[in-house]
């Protein structure tokens, strides 16, 4: 391995790469680069959320003009029944030669053929509305799942992992009541207003003034409550996105908070979250009741005004008995709407809150970048890797990595050790790109690793962590993760399909690996369940899991988190017999927390407080004096 000048031996442990540091500029300082959050809700108004909202689930409104269509036939049938009875009761029961049957049979049977037709329509209404809106919003969903996944693993680590959980299901569960629901009422709701205003003032101008004039101050009233209701629900939507958060990492951590008997402080903590957001939702609701509460005493004083003021024009003969009852029945047409009105809004800021929430995942910017088809692919080979003046700060952080050059050779095993929060494990995370640098570069046989597709990292670049993630399944299913095939999950494959795809690679991996014994050794072999996150395994076998993954996945290099501190003695053995099994012939990135893997390695990087201030084979740095030697030293004398 060669170094630049910024990363010789000494024996000071002053790197000469500190004289070299630079101010603050826009090259060092770039927060985009590692600081991005994810906001609590996006800043749009409502229409510009619901603008938003529809560009990015164009299939809410595909078929939309039909849809309107069919429901302008829903509203104007509903009119039907207020003329019905006016002319029933003026032209037929109340005909100049007296009641006229044929008529009144005519004007029934053609008013119930309206409205089998209206309802019909809005029955089609229904149909389209929901099959467009579930296809918007489960794209919704998938888009914001994939943006998520998309973020680096810092800016995933600003939100708590239930209420990010919650911005996909929950929030999303909002906007579908209201556009499935409340979106077509409110435009039927529209309608149906307009056309009763139209027919109201035809039978009666006074009365239908009398009527706009009891509403107007409804009106006026409803667009500042709204305000209120809308950030209500806005409070309340965090709150519940909080409380899954506190819900979800009190289950997750259940094991912890039993081992320190601290169940009692998480169940105080868990219900204060619970009590938050039912004092939200009772806040929220005691304003929607409000504003429904107001309309419906104004569409009760509207009616009783009608009644008297119609019975008035009525004694004149400004009116006539049937188009008095039409008219109320209009009233009723005209105050329904209103007062539903009233409710669908709260909805729609209800609606409007979760979209906020889930349009601030998506528009959360990504960090580390995937060129795609655009990028660079990587030919497969042995892995050489270079760091170029390296610098990094996590999010509101000071600087850990300073100005780190360093020159890893192809099939060359690298132990990187140091203190605890020296910046080793920052050096692994940048050389798997699970974060960029904020200045300076990663390059992968000369390729900075920003340029390479993201495909191509993954295929030559693997990172085998301290404990490995496991899945709900089978330990065949968890190992079957490692297996770089395309149609893997295509067409809805599940795990136990592709590991059945390619249950001889993975016998032959554990074969490989030495592990037949201790895969015998489980109650069903392959075929045993690890538990959710692999709790039915000990640390040591789930390790054993992620080298498994390791070794199927192929890749070129690999970047090594080693864990085995706490694991037994027969268990390290399979572990550091599998590892050999591993890393035979491919560049290997150890980050060690125990100086036997140091002692092992080709070379050694030493890493205190950000800087590289060593770097060279074991017994080369041992007899130097520098920092390695005093570790090693202590180490030693440890344990003796």
């Amino acid at each position: 391995m060669s170094t630049t000048s910024a990363t010789p031996v000494t024996g000071t442990g002053e790197p000469r790469g500190r004289r070299r540091r630079r101010a603050a500029s826009p090259e060092v300082v770039v927060e985009d680069a590692t600081g991005a959050r994810i906001a609590s809700a996006s800043t749009l108004g409502v229409f510009a959320t619901l603008r938003k909202g529809v560009q990015m689930s164009p299939e809410i409104v595909q078929g939309i003009w039909v849809t309107l269509l069919l429901a302008v036939v829903a509203a104007l049938g509903r009119i039907v029944v207020p003329i019905a009875v006016q002319q029933t009761v003026d032209t037929g029961i109340m005909a100049p030669g007296g009641p006229d049957t044929s008529r009144v049979t005519l004007l029934v049977g053609a008013a119930a053929l309206v409205l089998v037709v209206a309802g019909l329509c809005s029955a089609l209404v229904n149909v389209r509305l929901f099959r467009s809106t579930e296809a918007g919003l489960a794209s919704l969903r998938v888009r914001a799942f994939r943006h998520v996944h998309d973020l680096s693993v810092l800016t995933q680590s600003t939100e708590r992992r239930g209420a990010l959980v919650s911005r996909v299901t929950s929030d999303v569960d909002t906007i579908s009541l209201f556009v499935q629901w409340g979106g077509i009422m409110l435009l039927v709701s529209v309608l149906q207003i307009g056309a009763a205003t139209i027919l109201m003032a035809f039978y009666s101008w006074q009365l239908t003034l009398l009527v706009w004039a009891c509403f107007v101050p409804l009106f006026l009233i409803l667009r500042p409550a709204q305000k209120h209701v809308n950030a209500a629900y806005t409070a309340l939507r965090e709150r519940v996105g909080a409380m899954l958060g506190a819900i979800s990492e009190s289950v997750v951590g259940a094991e912890t908070i039993r081992a320190y008997g601290v169940g009692e402080r998480t169940g105080r903590r868990i219900d204060a979250a619970v009590e938050s957001t039912r004092t939200g939702m009772v806040r929220a609701q005691k304003l929607v009741s409000t504003v429904f509460s107001s309309g419906v005493l104004v569409a009760n004083l509207v009616l009783a005004a009608v009644v008297v003021v119609g019975t008035l024009l009525g004694i004149d003969g400004t009116i006539t008995a049937g188009k008095l009852l039409a008219f109320l029945f209009l009233v009723q047409l005209f105050t329904g709407p209103v007062q539903m009105a009233t409710e669908i809004l709260n909805e729609l800021q209800n609606a409007v809150a979760g979209w906020r929430r889930v349009l601030a995942v998506v528009e959360t910017p990504i960090q580390v970048v995937d060129k795609g088809h655009q990028g660079v692919r990587s030919p497969r080979g042995p892995a050489r890797v270079t760091l170029e003046d390296v610098r990094f700060a996590y999010p509101d952080g000071p600087e850990v990595l300073h100005g780190v050059d360093l020159d890893f050779p192809a099939r060359t095993s690298v132990a990187v050790v140091g203190a605890t929060g020296s910046g080793k494990t920052t050096i692994a995370k940048l050389v798997t790109r699970l974060m960029d640098p904020t200045s300076g570069a990663v390059r992968l046989d000369g390729v900075d690793l920003r340029d390479l597709s993201a495909a191509s990292l993954r295929e030559r670049v693997v990172l085998v962590p301290q404990e490995g993630f496991l899945f709900d399944g089978t330990l065949a299913e968890n190992i079957a993760y490692g297996v770089r095939d395309p149609a893997s999950g295509a067409a809805g494959e599940t795990p136990g399909q592709t590991a059945a795809r390619h249950a001889d690679r993975i016998d032959a991996a554990v074969a490989e690996l030495g592990l037949t014994d201790w895969v015998a050794d489980l109650p069903d072999g392959l075929g045993s369940a690890v538990g959710q996150r692999g709790e039915a395994l000990s640390a040591g076998e789930r390790q054993l899991v992620a080298i498994t993954r390791a070794y199927l996945a192929g890749a070129d290099l690999l970047v090594l988190d080693e864990a085995t501190s706490a694991v037994d003695p027969a268990t390290e053995v399979r572990i550091a017999r599998a590892l050999d099994s591993l890393t035979a012939g491919r560049s290997t990135i150890t980050i060690a927390h125990r100086l036997s893997t140091a002692e092992s390695a080709d070379l050694v990087v030493v890493v205190d407080a950000g800087h590289v201030v060593e770097v060279g084979p074991h017994a080369e740095l041992a007899a130097a004096g520098g920092v390695y030697a005093s570790m090693h030293a202590s180490w030693v004398a440890q344990t003796r």
